[in-house]
């Protein structure tokens, strides 16, 4: 999406900025990607949330559960 250099100004303006004619630019071009970015978040689908796995089977896919819990090899050495 081409932001037009005088959208740079104005934001510059109210930032207090003083840009070069290459930083405009440059800008005008990074806003336009971010724009362009924003605009791929929003055709995405809203998450909703599924049905759960009833807990039977995910433990029962677990390598190793405790009383309903996952177990896991500790991470942080204790002295």
């Amino acid at each position: 999406m081409p932001i037009d250099p005088s959208v740079v100004d104005r934001v510059a303006r109210l930032a207090r900025l003083e840009l070069s004619d290459e930083e405009r630019q440059r800008f005008a071009r990074q806003l336009g990607s971010i724009l362009e970015y924003c605009a791929t978040l929003n055709e995405l689908g809203d998450d909703v949330a599924g049905t759960p796995l009833p807990r039977d089977a995910v433990l029962a896919a677990a390598p190793d559960h405790e009383d309903g819990f996952f177990k896991v090899p500790p991470i942080i050495e204790t002295e």
